[in-house]
């Protein structure tokens, strides 16, 4: 039976290190052993501190040997992968040619470091140590000049959101959706496959919108014909109506339908900004993720079994953009745009 000698000072430390130590393993052994300290019995040790007789034994060895650092000290197993090396070469292959399947990335890594590994070894590897994700991919416009993006966004849009912020100006993101009614199918957790009816007929309701940032603030125009320049001219005078003492600057792509001489001298003779995005640049058009959020919300996996429902739906939850949905809106439409360097692009 282990009996070692404790002076007071030695018992003080122990109990001291024991209330102050932040490792819970190294708590525990100094447990052990500010008891024994106290000269209980190893059973009774056993029982206050629910350890088992072996760990009290070899808590006492490191202590007679080492002192409290033997028991403060971590001699956690902590393996040690063999890709570590090639962390940096790995990662820039993966970088220029990402992986479609973790199979497809232990092939690879096999190619390149004769080291074979299980798809779930080269999952971890992937994901703790390179730091990747399995992610879907995203489609931007092949066209888009990510300079000419870059410059719109902190040249011209970046001060008109400052200047509304400050109350000097209202700013609309403007764009058109067309809801076509059939079936908008999305993901389920579920316990079998699921079907849902789809409506025939090519049935269109189609929005012309105008969201601002300040309060979410939404303002739609309806029909179930088209969009054209002569929808934009009512929203540019509906605009105008509604802020007769502020300037106003709408944020618009490039349809022709915009840029016609109709829509920009009705906007000149309303005193209202027309300001058009470069060319194939959607992500600098919030309300853009608005349409997307309306399908989510009223559209994916549901069926509707006449137009007048199919249209309701989608009116009622536009209607509810600035109150019900208002903190889910202020987030998603938050003024943060992604640009796309080119170094994020597949190419072949």
């Amino acid at each position: 039976m282990l009996r070692p000698n404790f002076t007071e000072e030695e018992i003080a430390h122990i109990y001291q290190l024991f209330m102050e130590y932040p490792s819970k393993v190294a708590k525990k052994k100094l447990h052990v052993v500010y008891l024994k300290a106290l000269e209980l019995p190893h059973q009774e040790i056993v029982r206050i501190a629910r350890v088992s007789g072996d760990s009290v034994t070899r808590y006492l060895r490191a202590y007679i040997q080492g002192g409290v650092a033997a028991l403060c000290s971590s001699q956690r197993y902590c393996p040690r992968s063999a890709l570590l090396p090639y962390s940096e070469v790995l990662k820039t292959r993966f970088q220029a040619h990402p992986p479609h399947t973790v199979a497809e990335a232990a092939y690879e890594i096999e190619k390149l470091t004769g080291i074979q590994l299980a798809l779930s070894a080269c999952r971890d590897f992937m994901h703790k140590r390179l730091g990747m994700k399995y992610r879907k991919m995203a489609a931007i416009p092949s066209k888009a000049d990510p300079d000419k993006q870059r410059d719109f966004l902190h040249n011209k849009l970046k001060p008109l959101l400052e200047e509304e912020k400050q109350g000097k100006r209202r700013v609309f993101f403007v764009d058109a959706a067309h809801f076509v009614m059939g079936a908008f199918l999305g993901m389920l957790w579920c316990f079998e496959r699921l079907f849902l009816k789809t409506s025939s007929g090519r049935n269109r309701y189609n929005v012309l919108g105008a969201y601002s940032v300040k309060d979410s603030e939404l303002i739609a125009i309806t029909n179930e014909i088209y969009i054209n320049s002569d929808t934009l001219v009512e929203l540019l005078t509906t605009l105008s109506r509604l802020y007769t003492d502020m300037a106003i600057t709408l944020i618009l792509d490039n349809a022709r339908y915009q840029r016609c001489d109709k829509v920009i001298n009705k906007a000149s003779e309303l005193g209202i900004d027309l300001q058009f995005l470069p060319s194939y640049s959607p992500n600098l058009n919030l309300i853009e993720r608005l349409w997307k959020f309306t399908k989510k919300q009223c559209l994916y996996n549901r069926y509707y079994e006449s137009f007048c429902q199919f249209k309701a739906a989608i009116d009622d939850c536009l209607n509810k953009v600035s109150s019900t949905f208002s903190e889910q809106i202020k987030t998603l439409l938050n003024p943060n745009f992604q640009l796309f360097p080119k170094s994020a692009n597949v190419t072949v």
